[in-house]
């Protein structure tokens, strides 16, 4: 492996080194976030501060084949012994519980280190803030893993709005149902459950911090459009809960259009049943996450069209979708992919700026910061208006 840049026509001729902080042993989101990153074969995991006890970062270390050494106790004495090394990481990614998102965050931008961390980035709107203020005093690149994102055609529906084919968008319903935590899993003994329920670690929404906030990003990145107001209701169906499990939102976009939004998790039935309906003036768009390789279009009086990821004609309509298939058409391509799309996307912008040249819109298309605050000042919002008993709240602006 080649330890030292090279700049030859804007390429980086070396694997990226990737440190990671939480995914450690039996960690779901940790474990896809690194096979994704290394789907390309551009990216190499090297470091990590992978669990709070050090003899399970040590045993994640072991797992992964780390150089000895490189599987360190804490992420604090990961940011020191590596910036002590010629071959130091070129990026962190985050993948703790949510009350860890900032502080980490905040050590490794300040020491120098590139970031992308998992959603939300912070607990509160005020610290997302300031650690968009740490972002620009150090001139570092920042990413955020809304994965779903990273779907080919999820990228066909934004380029069809933005290209005027549904014309002014009028309603948006959006919907992410779960059924997992009918039951009280986090007296159980799950972790997963457990993290996910408690304040102190979540942050003071449970089911709409978890998976509302991507039916939110899911709006934004495929319509444009900005919430004005929300009104929001919270229940928390589960007896002796700490936070909610389920939520449902009214929102009314600047412009005009109005959405529904509503995620759950004791929807007994549903798996991961993220969904997407736009309506515009001319035609209407509809995506299931969980057939993710169709985007079905609607027009007032005609046939349903049924676009499908792989094949020519959407290269045409969007090169961001071409560019984010891997697989030809018939041959599914589905969560671990959208992963590796925007670990891609953030890695060619990384080192089209350690080249020296200006990135390309299609490398820029993953998301950061601006996304991470529009979370939080959803989140924000949704929890003011449900704790003032589903008052209309107005979202400030990102």
């Amino acid at each position: 492996m080649r330890t030292e840049l090279e700049k030859d026509d804007g390429a980086i001729h070396r694997k990226l080194r990737m440190g990671m902080v939480g995914g450690g042993p039996g960690a779901f989101i940790g474990e896809v976030h690194r096979k994704a990153a290394r789907l390309d074969g551009g990216i190499d995991v090297v470091a990590g501060a992978f669990h709070i006890d050090p003899a399970k970062s040590r045993e994640m270390g072991v797992q992964l084949c780390l150089e000895p050494g490189r599987a360190y106790d804490n992420y604090k004495q990961m940011i020191e012994q590596e910036l002590k090394r010629e071959d130091r990481i070129d990026f962190v990614s985050i993948t703790t519980p949510n009350n860890w998102h900032f502080p980490i965050a905040r050590d490794f931008l300040e020491a120098g280190f590139n970031v992308i961390c998992e959603k939300p980035i912070t607990m509160t709107l005020k610290e997302a803030r300031d650690l968009a203020k740490i972002v620009k005093r150090s001139g570092k690149l920042f990413g955020v893993m809304y994965n779903y994102t990273g779907h080919p055609m999820v990228k066909l529906a934004r380029d069809m709005v933005r290209q005027g084919d549904l014309g002014r968008i009028l309603k948006v319903v959006v919907q992410y149902p779960q059924g997992w935590l009918i039951q009280p899993l986090e007296r159980q003994g799950s972790q997963q459950a457990q993290w996910r329920t408690d304040p102190k670690q979540c942050g003071a929404s449970g089911c709409c911090g978890d998976i509302g906030t991507h039916a939110e990003n899911m709006v934004e990145y495929i319509t444009g459009l900005q919430i004005e107001q929300i009104c929001a209701e919270f229940t928390t169906f589960v007896k002796g809960r700490m936070l909610e499990d389920d939520a449902n939102c009214l929102i009314r976009y600047r412009g005009g259009a109005r959405g529904i939004l509503q995620s759950s998790q004791i929807s007994i039935g549903n798996e991961n049943n993220l969904a997407i309906w736009v309506y515009g003036e001319k035609q209407a768009l509809e995506w299931h996450q969980e057939d993710p390789n169709y985007l079905h279009v609607y027009v007032p009086d005609g046939p349903v069209q049924k676009w499908r990821r792989g094949n020519g004609y959407i290269g045409a309509k969007s090169p961001a979708a071409a560019r984010a298939t891997r697989l030809p058409f018939g041959h599914t391509e589905a969560f671990f992919e959208a992963f590796a799309n925007n670990y891609l996307n953030f890695t060619d912008t990384l080192r089209a700026r350690m080249a020296g040249r200006k990135p390309t819109e299609l490398e820029l298309d993953f998301p950061g910061l601006h996304e991470g605050i529009s979370g939080m000042a959803f989140l924000d919002t949704v929890v003011k208006s449900a704790r003032a008993g589903a008052k209309w709240m107005k979202m400030v602006k990102v």
